[in-house]
């Protein structure tokens, strides 16, 4: 089987208080400061590299009140992967901080979810709870790319490629998936916001945007089943995360190898 490189790459980050992380009470001090970082990842070896997800760019972060580090797609530059030869990438859901930024990859098939593209465009956007963390104008995109023939839809779990697989894993989204990546250190699951902290998983206590609770919590356990050991499961906005894996060695970018056994806690 192929094995992968992993990259964290971190081009956002907003403070806010703990509280607003949980779907609960939090323990401890609500008050206590739980900032999020926002990240694109890269997934590649010889062969190939995929993109996951695409992050938002400097409009829709003065509209969110978010603090843009880097343009994803200048900072995909900086690990040397150029926008414009991507040819796959994984959407893991459509909300703004995932699913911005199309145009910057002309050449690319992205890869989304039934039950997501269902979700953004039907009846559940009537409700502006619900509609509060999509971007219209990137949806529109994704259904242009649909019509274009640029869009691999997926129906639960599928193999990319050899060591790449795809598994919905819903709650926070109806069409919310994960990404289950071979490594030379086993089996490591990009959560993205099936699980948005390590905290949301050791307390069991879901992320404060969660359209269904109960399939939140079976998703976690869908998680662990797909990785090689809890230290396996990468959230994906948890600032511990830039903690804990080695640094990928490009000046003046945050970025983290993933495919690294963590180094701290």
């Amino acid at each position: 089987m192929e094995t992968y490189e992993i990259l964290a790459l971190r081009y956002a980050v907003h403070d806010r208080p703990a509280r607003e992380n949980f779907l609960f009470w939090p323990e401890g001090d609500p008050h206590a400061a739980m900032p999020l970082d926002y990240f694109v990842w890269v997934v590649r070896n010889a062969a190939r590299t995929v993109l996951v997800d695409t992050g938002f760019g400097p409009e829709a972060a003065a509209a969110h009140g978010r603090t843009l580090l880097v343009h994803p797609a200048e900072g995909l530059r900086a690990l040397g992967v150029d926008p414009e030869a991507v040819r796959d990438v994984i959407i893991t859901h459509l909300h703004y901080d995932h699913a911005g930024n199309l145009a910057a990859f002309p050449n690319a098939t992205f890869h989304l979810q039934d039950a997501e593209m269902a979700f953004a465009t039907g009846r559940c956007m009537c409700h502006a709870r619900l509609r509060g963390a999509f971007a219209v104008e990137d949806v529109v995109a994704m259904v242009r790319h649909v019509y274009a023939g640029r869009v691999r839809f997926t129906d639960g779990d599928a193999v990319l490629c050899p060591g790449l697989s795809v598994h919905r894993v819903p709650g926070h989204t109806q069409g919310l998936q994960c990404v289950r990546v071979a490594t030379e250190r086993g089996a490591v699951v990009l959560a993205s916001d099936a699980a948005h902290y390590y905290a949301n998983l050791e307390t069991r206590n879901p992320y404060s945007i969660t359209v269904d609770v109960a399939a939140t919590m079976e998703s976690w356990d869908r998680l662990a089943a797909l990785a090689d050991g809890p230290d396996h499961v990468v959230p994906g906005h948890d600032p511990l995360v830039m903690q804990r894996y080695p640094r990928a060695g490009v000046a003046g970018l945050d970025a983290v190898r993933l495919d690294l056994a963590p180094t701290g806690r």
